[in-house]
């Protein structure tokens, strides 16, 4: 026995679909079929573009929407971006993480396989700087207030191991490794991958002062207008990643081996380690 819906019921149904899809963002997902994928600026604009694009290329391929990568300026100016919701998926440190997952609301979906993320100090190779007691006093660089590793971690030991310090910001991971190279600042704040990915003449002239303990690194996360269907999509197509040599070309290209399934709880030890935002 065949059910007729009058042709009212329909509308009325089609109607309350679309308020629905409208409210959830759907809408504007689906017009121009496309997805703004924002990185945070580590490193200069041009190189994150470079390692950047491909993945976003492959991915597009994968869940059939055009995947746009975007970055900013600087940190602040990604964090402010980030909690105006411009971007569908983000690539953010830990510390962002728990900052905005809580508002916009932004949903973890893979984070580096295996890894976890260490903050460094560096120093010129030629100063023969052994502690980080000798820092005390001097000036050092820093990408931006609230890089989590970079800033947030290697400060929080600074401030216990020396009395004083000039902390500077510099942009990017990338900045803080040429200035302490060429000798404008005695030391400088970064991460195990950005530095082993820097230029050799750059990175030939500094080493490892100070290495951190490490932490659940980066997450690749979903604001949530993003519907559930594509959310499981994307997640499955990054998991998936290495599967393929030209997967892990990209991977290579961006110094990883691989995505895994990442859960909010995964950040929690972040989160009780109560970081103030500088």
């Amino acid at each position: 026995m065949k059910v007729r819906i009058p042709n009212c019921s329909i509308k009325i149904l089609f109607a309350l679909a679309l308020i629905l899809m409208t409210r959830l963002g759907w809408t504007d997902v689906q017009e121009d079929q496309s997805l703004v994928l924002g990185v945070v600026p580590q490193q200069a604009s041009e190189k994150l573009a470079r390692e950047w694009l491909p993945l976003a290329k492959y991915l597009s391929e994968q869940v059939g929407f055009t995947v746009r990568f975007a970055t900013a300026p600087d940190i602040p100016e990604f964090e402010k971006r980030m909690g105006a919701g411009e971007y569908d998926l983000a690539y953010m440190n830990p510390y962002h993480y728990t900052v905005f997952s809580m508002n916009p609301g932004y949903e973890a979906l893979v984070r580096q396989r295996d890894h976890q993320i260490q903050g460094i100090i560096v120093v010129r190779s030629d100063r023969m700087i052994e502690s980080l007691e000798e820092l005390d006093g001097t000036s050092i660089a820093f990408p931006a207030p609230n890089a989590f590793a970079a800033t947030l971690i290697t400060r929080s030991f600074l401030d216990k191991a020396i009395a004083d310090y000039n902390p500077s910001f510099v942009r990017s991971h990338d900045s803080v490794y040429r200035a302490v190279a060429n000798g404008l600042f005695e030391a400088g704040g970064g991460i195990v991958r950005t530095f082993e990915n820097m230029s050799p003449e750059i990175r030939e002239k500094l080493e490892i002062l100070w290495l951190s303990p490490g932490f659940t690194g980066h997450a690749f996360a979903v604001h949530p207008r993003v519907p559930e269907a594509l959310k499981a999509e994307i997640r499955e197509a990054l998991v998936d990643f290495d599967r393929s040599e030209r997967g892990r070309e990209i991977l290579e290209g961006l110094g990883m081996s691989g995505f895994q399934s990442a859960s909010d709880n995964d950040w929690d030890e972040v989160r009780a380690l109560d970081i103030r935002g500088r």
